[in-house]
């Protein structure tokens, strides 16, 4: 029988597997130990290349952070005012849909960690210049800006995490109830 030929490991492989441990079975799968069987090594050969789970958290946080902020930027390229929402929030759900646990594991901001990640804080400040600009396109600045944001992360986890758990088991498509969410949203913040 011809052996197994190993993958080599390295930081960025460990993440990737915590990843995928993340999305296929959800937040309370991902431990060391779990982790270290499903990549076919022993759990302290973990510490050669994360800082234990917590450091793993946090480097899961910053590519969530990374990626939603990739997401964001790539569906507001050429666009403005509602179409702009639009495109913003039905990638964002893709995104929920794409990376269920990883995006679940990650919820909170930086703001609310003990010591802030440089590289969190640079990869959220990356998303929220972009729905900042997704909101001036709609007119709101300031405060109103920060209200209309939170509407809209409110609106699209809300919808998403149901859609990811099997929340709508009705026939009509989620995709024009998702549509018409967002066009009462868009109304409501331009009606400011």
């Amino acid at each position: 029988m011809p052996r197994k030929t190993r993958v080599r490991l390295d930081k960025n492989a460990v993440v990737q597997a915590a990843v995928e441990v993340l999305n296929a079975e959800g937040v309370q799968a991902l431990t060391l130990s779990h982790l270290a069987e499903k990549l076919e090594i022993r759990t302290p050969s973990l510490y050669n290349h994360v800082d234990g789970l917590t450091g793993l958290r946090q480097d899961l946080a910053v590519l969530n952070a990374r990626l939603l902020a990739d997401c964001f930027s790539e569906a507001a390229i050429g666009k403005s005012g509602s179409e702009l929402f639009m495109d913003v929030s039905q990638a964002f759900r893709e995104y929920v849909k794409e990376y269920p646990g990883l995006y679940m594991s990650t919820l909170r901001s930086s703001g609310t960690q003990q010591v802030q990640d440089p590289n969190l804080v640079h990869e959220e400040e990356r998303t929220m210049k972009v729905g900042l600009a997704v909101m001036a396109s709609l007119g709101l600045h300031g405060e109103d800006a920060i209200h209309g944001l939170r509407a809209f992360r409110s609106m699209v986890h809300g919808f998403a995490t149901l859609e990811v758990a099997g929340g709508f088991g009705l026939p009509q498509d989620c995709d024009e109830s998702f549509r018409k969410l967002v066009s009462a949203l868009v109304a409501g913040l331009q009606k400011k």
